[in-house]
């Protein structure tokens, strides 16, 4: 896909995303690897209902702004994902209304923030981390998000929002509204006792879509 074509494509989904509530005001940041080196991000202080394709900030593989607005100030969160999952090509981080809820729960596992739910929820994200709460910019997220050595391509920020790769721009903007619909209905089913798929489901679809999960999933 062209340049062209990829800013294009930020401002649609982003514009997507927006208008369906899923993040509101000017919260919220895409970024997607370009095959010539570097990559694309949304600028700082930007509503990703509003944005200009020819103002995306374009980093080169350093992070250094070449050009376009300054970028998010999100940008070591991006380039940690891209460090350590070798196959994320774009990364998407909302600050979705259920998201943010269920990394404020204080039972949640920080290895699988979500139980085994749904399949698609499995095989869209995979299992969800969740990492402690910083501050919004703080490099420290970037460690936190290393420490985890890319085993998550969905990640929780407590008191903050999810952040999710994908091979692709719309694959992270589908795992992260599927994220968005699991924590939804967590919340609905709290406390009520539900049925979670078995670890012979798990497995079941692990062998049939060829799923990588940590092994304490659905145990």
């Amino acid at each position: 896909m062209s340049e062209t074509r990829i800013r294009e494509e930020i401002c649609r989904l982003g514009r997507s995303l927006f208008e369906r509530g899923l993040t509101p005001g000017s919260s919220g940041n895409i970024s997607v690897k370009l095959d010539g080196g570097g990559w694309l991000v949304t600028p700082t202080n930007a509503s990703l209902g509003f944005l200009d394709p020819a103002r995306l900030s374009r980093l080169d593989a350093t992070g250094r702004l070449l050009s376009g607005d300054a970028p998010t100030k999100e940008v070591p969160l991006h380039s940690a994902l891209y460090e350590t999952r070798g196959a994320a090509r774009a990364v998407v981080h909302l600050h979705s209304t259920h998201s943010v809820a269920l990394s404020m729960l204080p039972e949640i596992d920080p290895r699988a923030a979500l139980p085994p739910m749904t399949a698609y929820y499995l095989m869209k994200c995979g299992t969800t981390a969740l990492v402690p709460y910083y501050r919004p910019g703080d490099p420290a997220v970037a460690d936190a998000i290393k420490g985890l050595a890319g085993k998550y391509s969905s990640v929780l920020l407590a008191n903050h929002g999810p952040v999710v790769s994908g091979d692709s721009l719309e694959a992270a903007v589908f795992a992260v509204e599927e994220l968005e619909e699991t924590a939804k209905l967590y919340l609905l089913l709290r406390g009520l006792n539900p049925r979670y798929l078995t670890p012979a489901q798990i497995e079941d679809l692990t062998k049939a879509f060829g799923l990588s999960l940590p092994e304490h999933v659905g145990h």
